[in-house]
């Protein structure tokens, strides 16, 4: 394993009464894809927000690029160079693609052995997403939901993550997107970007996984590399399929 992006250790959360998580361990190498994968309600979206310090009712230890986040708060973890593309994309709708750009900048960094990151820009992003590079003024209540899921992606990229945490890219876009999204993992991997993915769809956690942990109503069922859970249609059977 490449030395460790992200670890997390006995990841538990709340809402209120109601348990989330249950004791959570996992890890993200350096330049790695990890999904994190499960059916609606498994737990993926609270894990993510959980590490980004969006839930109050947290505990465990949560360790970025080598430093103790667990008790930061959300601002000061983006600003460690830990990027977050939420489920429900949250655009800013009345903002063009540029401005949605600009207010994601962040100046850019190394890597904890001196390397530079890689560093984004809007002409760099907009050769990652074409779509993107036809419509720099447009408002972002007159995109769909690919070119919103794009920008939010892009947005991100523009705060130069050493690591991103993507909840569900591909639900809800068409197909051609979907492609495209994962065009764009693949690309980003090859960066020396890390990323923790949320996904319920197999065949797009394939084309760009390297392994894979399965939730379960918030707990860890399942642990392996992307190739073995492929080949494994009893683990799909019992919690990926609807």
């Amino acid at each position: 394993m490449s030395e460790l992006m992200l670890t997390v250790e006995n990841l538990s959360a709340w809402y209120g009464a109601a348990r989330i998580l249950y004791d959570l361990n996992f890890n993200v190498g350096r330049g790695e894809v990890v999904a994190l994968m499960g059916r609606n309600g498994a737990g993926k979206s609270t894990t993510m927000k959980a590490i980004m310090g969006l839930i109050a009712e947290r505990q465990g230890v949560v360790t970025f690029n080598g430093g103790d986040i667990s008790r930061l708060k959300p601002f000061e973890i983006a600003r460690r160079g830990l990027g977050f593309t939420p489920e429900d994309r949250r655009i800013f709708v009345d903002l063009t693609v540029m401005e949605n750009l600009d207010i994601g900048r962040q100046p850019p960094r190394n890597f904890p052995d001196g390397t530079p990151a890689p560093s984004w820009t809007p002409s760099s992003l907009f050769k990652l997403f074409p779509n993107l590079a036809e419509m720099p003024q447009r408002l972002g209540y007159r995109m769909s939901g690919g070119e919103q899921q794009m920008l939010t992606v892009a947005r991100t990229l523009m705060g130069n993550p050493l690591l991103v945490l993507l909840d569900e890219p591909s639900e809800g876009v068409a197909p051609l997107i979907v492609e495209q999204m994962a065009n764009t993992i693949v690309e980003l991997k090859k960066e020396g970007l890390s990323i923790l993915l949320s996904e319920q769809n197999i065949h797009f956690a394939r084309l760009v996984s390297d392994r894979v942990y399965v939730l379960e109503k918030g707990q860890i069922h399942w642990q392996g590399s992307m190739t073995d859970l492929a080949d494994n249609l009893d683990i799909q059977r019992a919690y990926l399929t609807v």
